[in-house]
């Protein structure tokens, strides 16, 4: 190594262990010296940038922010690691006029979304939730009739990395699958692509996987849930920006949909609202959809990967804004 940098994690003690894991912080400390979050606390702007001062890099948990205080006021950091791909909360444009790299990881949460979001179609169609609940309840449920995946028709808004992976596993279901995509076409025939206000009123599931921009805030709105077809289901594992939930309440409250599952909603931290989550048609996860050891691992080993390629004077993969970053040249970079 041509030079011993030092990192800052943000992750408090409780986010380290869901979301770094001991196996990547063992081989980031093999690469750098490391500095704990130890306040038990998320930190964020000057704060963030005073519990850092001495490093060169910070490697960011997605309830830290990067925003303009921190890098106006950390002079020895040459680089912010976002460990996830979301960079949302970073403000780029600041960490360009301090000289700051910004990186993000790449998409290791693919199949566990995936597999959450064919978990969710299951429970929604049988009752699983519903039946449980009653039965922890000391109740006996009514043999409620459920309908069957096979023969069922999907439609997925937005395909990219997860809509590619979901939607072969729906067809090993013998679900008809569409796709939503004004950016992307299936290249399976078995997959019919059609405009959003053409597959709503299709389908007899939607889930919703679009990106999350100023272009797709409110995407689904009261008119979009209003051309779904009667007693759908809803599913959203992606963004709560997506989601206009006063429209989605009142689409479960006039029983124009069945019900809805939500790993995401615009509580903090993404998570699903709560006003949403009591609904009794709707079943909800706490933004677990990339909580798994493989999904975790994958995106905080691209930080200790950019953390090596620095000490090694390379720039790292995934950077966003390398040609604005001039504190590089400290590592002859």
């Amino acid at each position: 190594m041509r030079n011993r940098l030092k990192v800052f994690l943000t992750h408090t003690e409780e986010a380290l262990a869901n979301y770094y894991g001991d196996r990547a912080l063992e081989a980031l400390r093999q690469v750098a010296e490391v500095k704990l979050n130890e306040t038990g606390r998320h930190l964020a702007g000057q704060e963030l940038a005073e519990a850092a001062a001495g490093c060169q890099c910070i490697i960011s948990y997605r309830q830290s922010p990067g925003e303009a205080a921190t890098f106006e006021h950390a002079p020895d950091l040459i680089a912010f690691h976002r460990c996830a791909i979301d960079i949302r909360n970073v403000d780029v444009a600041a960490a360009s006029r301090a000289g700051v790299l910004v990186t993000q990881a790449t998409a290791g949460f693919v199949p566990a979304v995936a597999e959450l979001v064919v978990g969710m179609m299951v429970d929604l169609c049988r009752g699983i939730t519903a039946a449980a609940e009653s039965y922890h309840a000391g109740q006996v449920p009514a043999a409620a009739m459920g309908r069957q995946l096979a023969g069922s028709t999907l439609g997925i808004i937005g395909y990219g990395a997860i809509g590619r992976y979901l939607a072969p596993l729906a067809l090993a279901l013998g679900m008809r699958v569409k796709v939503a995509d004004p950016h992307a076409t299936p290249e399976d025939a078995r997959i019919e692509h059609l405009a959003l206000e053409d597959l709503l009123p299709e389908c007899d599931i939607v889930v919703c996987l679009a990106v999350a921009n100023e272009a797709t805030e409110n995407l689904m709105d009261a008119r979009a849930f209003a051309r779904m077809s009667p007693g759908a289901f809803f599913i959203n594992p992606s963004r709560g920006n997506l989601v206009e939930e006063v429209a989605l309440l009142a689409a479960l409250e006039s029983g124009r949909l069945a019900g809805a599952a939500l790993d995401v909603g615009r509580a903090p931290d993404q998570m699903p609202s709560p006003a949403l989550a009591r609904h009794p048609k709707v079943i909800a996860t706490p933004h677990i959809g990339g909580l798994t050891p493989e999904a975790i691992e994958h995106q905080a080993f691209d930080t200790v990967k950019q953390v090596t390629a620095l000490a090694e004077g390379r720039l790292p993969e995934h950077a966003v804004n390398a040609e604005a970053a001039f504190r590089l040249k400290l590592l002859g970079i």
